[in-house]
């Protein structure tokens, strides 16, 4: 048996989260209910984009990394990455966070699963 919880229902808990310390988080892409990946993009008063993906650990363990973050200079680069991402895995879902405290977010958001 699989312990990890639903894709749909870890998205709303992330979003939850956000939402009780005060920021707010949208769905950008809606991947497959039960198992899709799910990615996170987070932004401090809609700039400085961080993309964070659950990533397997070798004790077994998943947990919240940043892969990819945008270059003031060119942010469109982060936007075609996102949309990169989405066209190899339509299971995917991508959810937007607007937070103050990423960092404690990100902390917050491990210890969900």
């Amino acid at each position: 048996m699989d312990a990890r919880l639903p894709a749909h229902l870890e998205a709303g808990a992330i979003m939850r989260l956000a939402e009780s310390e005060g920021g707010f988080a949208t769905v950008l892409a809606k991947g497959e209910h039960d198992a899709g990946t799910i990615l996170v993009v987070t932004l401090c008063r809609g700039r400085e984009g961080i993309l964070f993906e659950r990533m397997p650990q070798r004790d077994g363990s998943r947990k919240f990394l940043a892969v990819k973050r945008e270059d003031p200079e060119n942010p469109q680069e982060f936007s075609e990455y996102l949309a990169r991402r989405r066209r190899q895995d339509s299971d995917m879902w991508l959810i937007e966070v607007d937070i103050a405290d990423r960092e404690r977010f990100v902390a917050r958001m491990a210890a969900l699963t």
